[in-house]
């Protein structure tokens, strides 16, 4: 192909050339253009986030105006990017909002109108895979994106097919670029996001991070499990010391213990999302609903930990977890934070309007018993308000620059622990002795982590130490 130069353009050129102008700019130009960056805001690296657990939301929250509630807001409002576990389903039972066979528990759903309190808070990002996803099928499902879509809160973690669940939301800031990528390990079946084919379309649901689960077991409980496999009659292909049975697989060991490893394909999937995130944001967060725990629910599962180091090392800045309630540890990997879980930020799943049939009858209540009747039901098996470690939480804050994380400071909420079941479930910054007993709490639970966190005042403080390159 021949370019074409005009004869005006020839001239100049031909006059530059022979007044012996330099092909190059100047160096007064070219320093000019390398120092262009310097201009964009949005180049300057200076990242603060504010990460909070589950947002259980079911009442208006812009109308409370407690000094201790609006220092919060405004600490939400000032970081960079606010990001939240969006736990609840925004609908108003139109005709397409059909309640799932099976819930997450309770099923969770609010006014549309809520998704504009979140904004008012100060969110700008929330995670939308969970338990709860799937609780008004598809319908509440689209319901709830179209919702916070409509308050300018960017949504990650479901879709209309596997690809779009699994893709990264963005937020554009003037500290950088801000991707977000939402994923569960603990949900129904029915909720996980089906791949497109060209011959039939995919299934809307959530991005799911399966996983296996062996149980080691001591030799005579391991040949127990063998017995009452035979006497059952239930056939299958054994290894000599390997069982399955009802589901779980039963390993013959010296020392009990629950083995847990992050399904491959769903690992590998994810980890080439935060890849591609990696390379198109200045900053990747990854979050994950994650019920399960090890030992004891403070701990968490093996496959969660192996996972969050996974996408730490694909290129993720952070890695933070919510679904059990409580708080977990923080982990300072490879100069990254992973916070095993936030636990929860609001937390009002006492004040839920209405239940299907199915939970009426599932608690053992009559067909005309009504939404109060089925939450004292309910905590007769499990009372939330006397459970105290669900009324303790924090708001976490890493601060990055050009990329390195600079520090973590830590902020105790209180949600109102021993209030009643209209009130209880707002946060509020905590103070005092609260405050102490809530950073004292995460001192224990990320020491083994080899974590150190300083009380400084009512806050807790994680100093970084030089940052390791990837």
């Amino acid at each position: 192909m021949t370019t074409r130069i005009g004869s005006g353009t020839a001239m100049l050129l031909l006059v530059w050339l022979f007044l012996g102008g330099p092909l190059s700019p100047s160096p007064a130009v070219a320093q000019d253009v390398q120092r262009s960056g310097d201009r964009y805001e949005d180049a300057a690296g200076e990242i603060t986030l504010a990460l909070v657990g589950d947002a259980i939301i079911t009442r208006k929250m812009s109308i409370f105006d407690e000094p201790d509630f609006l220092s919060m807001v405004e600490l939400l409002r000032d970081a960079t990017a606010s990001i939240a576990n969006l736990e609840m389903l925004f609908h108003d039972y139109g005709p397409d909002i059909i309640p799932a066979s099976t819930s997450g528990g309770a099923y969770m759903t609010a006014d549309p109108a809520l998704a504009d309190e979140l904004k008012w808070m100060g969110f700008d990002m929330v995670a939308l895979a969970n338990n709860h996803t799937f609780d008004w099928g598809i319908g509440g499902l689209r319901a709830t994106q179209q919702a916070i879509a409509a308050a300018g809160i960017k949504g990650a973690g479901t879709g209309e097919n596997l690809a779009r669940a699994r893709a990264p939301a963005y937020l554009e800031t003037t500290g950088g670029r801000v991707a977000l990528i939402s994923l569960a390990s603990s949900f129904s079946d029915q909720s996980r996001a089906g791949p497109q084919r060209k011959d039939v379309r995919g299934r809307p649901g959530l991005n799911p991070l399966r996983h296996s689960t062996i149980y080691e077991v001591p030799a005579e409980d391991f040949e127990a499990i063998q017995r009452v496999k035979e006497t059952l009659g239930i056939r299958g292909t054994a290894e000599s010391d390997v069982v399955e049975l009802m589901g779980s697989t039963f390993q013959r060991s010296e020392r009990p213990g629950v083995v847990t490893h992050p399904h491959e394909g769903d690992l590998a999937a994810i980890v080439q999302e935060v890849e591609n995130a990696r390379r198109q944001s200045d900053l990747v967060v990854v979050t994950s609903h994650s019920h399960e725990g090890a030992e004891n629910r403070f701990l968490p599962a093996q496959f969660v930990v192996e996972f969050a180091h996974a996408v730490v090392d694909a290129g993720a800045d952070v890695f933070f977890a919510h679904g059990p309630h409580v708080l977990r540890g923080v982990e300072i990997y490879r100069g990254k934070p992973i916070f095993y879980s936030l636990s929860n930020f609001i937390f009002q799943n006492e004040t839920l309007e209405f239940q299907p049939g199915d939970n009426y009858e599932k608690v053992g209540l009559p067909a005309d018993a009504l939404v109060a009747d089925f939450h004292d039901r309910r905590a007769e098996s499990r009372d939330w308000l006397a459970d105290e470690p669900n009324w303790d939480s924090v708001i976490a804050s890493p601060v990055f620059r050009d990329g390195q994380l600079q520090e973590v400071v830590l902020h105790p909420i209180g949600l109102g622990y021993g209030l009643k079941r209209p009130d209880i479930g707002r946060p509020m910054l905590a103070h005092g002795a609260l405050a102490r007993k809530i950073l004292e709490r995460m001192q224990e639970l990320s020491a083994p982590y080899g974590t150190t966190i300083e009380i400084d005042g009512d806050v807790g403080r994680i100093r970084v130490g030089p940052q390791i390159s990837r």
